[in-house]
C-alpha cells in the first residue's frame, strides 16, 4: 500500500490537462487508502517550522499553567485539553471501555464569525481561549491558518473536479465551515510509566468531517487501518498528510473511504524521550448544509447507503463521545 503524493500546485497552475491527471490520481487515493502527501501546497517551511514552534512552547509551561486556559464548556471544543482527558476510541460507539489517550492539546476555531448566520449557529463557533503567555502564539497560528484557508480551498475544488461536480461544489457548502485547529503534543519523557495494555497515543477512529490536513513532525506513530493491518503513514519534511473524514464518505456514498487511523506509543522498554508535534486542520461542512449522497456518486441500480443527516447534528454526535469518556451515537434526520 502506497500513500500517494498530490501535486497541488499543478492543479493550481496548470492547464485542464493537468488539472484532470491530478484529479484522477487524487480520485484513486482516495478510493484506495483514503490518505494522501500533499506536496507543492504554497506555505513556506518558515511558517510551518515557526507555528509548530509557538505551540511547543505553550506545551513546554508547567501544567498549572496551562490548566488556565482550559474551556469549561467541554461543546466548546476550544483552548487546552489535557493529557488523559480524552478517548478517541469512544467515537466508534464502542460499548468496551478505552482508555485514555496520552497525548495534550490546544484547540482553536475560526475567528472572522460576525454576522447572522454565525449568530444563528452560536454554539458551532464559540469564541477562542488564547494564552498569552506565549505572545506570538496567536499571531503565528493566525497567520498559519490564513495560508491553510488557501490551501482546503484549493483541495476542496480538487475534490470536486475528481467527483465529477461543479468545482465550486464544495467551496460553496462550507462558505460558513466549522474549522478546528489542534495543535498536539505527544510526549514521552525519561522515566514515565509504561501505557497500560491497548493505550494508544491517540486511539483508533475515523476524522468527522470533510478533510484533515496535517502537519506532523518525521516521527513515527501515525498508522492506518487498510486489508486488516495496521500500516504507518511516512512523513515527508515540508508536506501535509490530507485524509478524507466520514462526512465525504457520506456524501460520496462510500466511494472514497474515511480511513481509520491511531497514534501508537513508542517502542516500550527503552525508556527515552520521545516527542511528535503535529497540527491538524479540520475542516466541516456549514452545519446547516445537508449532507445527501452526490448523484455523481450513485451508479446504476445503486442507492444511496446513508440517510440524509444536517452536518452540525452529525458533527456534535461525534464530538462529545471522546469528551465525555462515553461511546458516541450518530443523529440522522428523521
Amino acid at each position: 500500500m502506497t500513500v500517494a503524493a498530490i501535486d497541488l500546485g499543478k492543479f493550481v497552475n496548470g492547464d485542464a490537462s493537468d488539472r484532470r491527471s491530478v484529479a484522477d490520481d487524487l480520485d484513486a487515493a482516495c478510493r484506495d487508502v483514503g490518505f494522501l502527501t500533499l506536496v507543492n501546497h504554497g506555505v513556506s517551511a518558515d511558517l510551518l517550522e515557526g507555528v509548530l514552534g509557538v505551540c511547543e512552547q505553550f506545551f513546554d509551561l508547567p501544567i498549572d499553567v496551562k490548566r488556565r486556559y482550559v474551556d469549561p464548556v467541554t461543546s466548546n471544543n476550544r483552548a487546552y485539553a489535557e493529557m488523559g482527558t480524552e478517548a478517541l476510541a469512544y467515537s466508534f460507539s464502542s460499548d468496551e471501555v478505552a482508555a485514555p489517550d496520552l497525548f495534550e492539546a490546544f484547540n482553536v476555531g475560526r475567528s472572522d464569525t460576525t454576522g447572522p448566520y454565525y449568530d444563528q449557529h452560536r454554539r458551532f463557533y464559540a469564541p477562542n481561549i488564547w494564552p498569552d503567555v506565549v505572545p506570538e502564539f496567536q499571531q503565528t497560528l493566525g497567520d498559519y491558518l490564513a495560508e491553510l484557508r488557501k490551501v482546503t480551498d484549493s483541495l476542496l475544488e480538487l475534490f470536486a473536479v475528481a467527483l465529477r461536480l461543479d468545482p465550486m461544489h464544495l467551496v460553496d457548502r462550507t462558505r460558513h465551515a466549522v474549522i478546528t485547529a489542534r495543535a498536539i503534543n505527544y510526549e514521552r519523557r525519561s522515566g514515565d510509566v509504561e501505557p497500560v495494555r491497548g493505550q494508544m497515543r491517540m486511539g483508533a477512529h475515523t476524522d468527522y468531517g470533510i478533510l484533515t490536513v496535517l502537519l506532523a513532525d518525521n516521527v513515527a506513530g501515525l498508522e492506518i487501518h487498510r486489508g486488516g493491518d495496521w500500516i504507518p503513514v511516512p512523513i515527508t519534511n515540508g508536506a501535509f498528510i490530507v485524509n478524507l473524514g466520514d462526512m465525504l464518505a457520506r456524501w460520496s456514498n462510500d466511494r472514497w473511504v474515511s480511513t481509520m487511523h491511531r497514534v501508537v506509543p513508542p517502542p516500550s522498554g527503552d525508556g527515552g524521550s520521545v516527542r511528535r508535534r503535529s497540527l491538524a486542520q479540520f475542516v466541516e461542512a456549514d452545519p446547516d448544509c445537508l449532507l445527501e449522497c452526490f448523484e455523481t456518486c450513485i451508479g446504476p441500480g445503486e442507492t444511496a447507503r446513508y440517510e440524509p443527516v444536517l452536518a452540525g447534528e452529525y458533527l456534535l454526535s461525534k464530538l462529545m463521545g471522546p469528551r465525555e469518556l462515553r461511546p458516541s451515537s450518530v443523529v440522522d434526520l428523521a
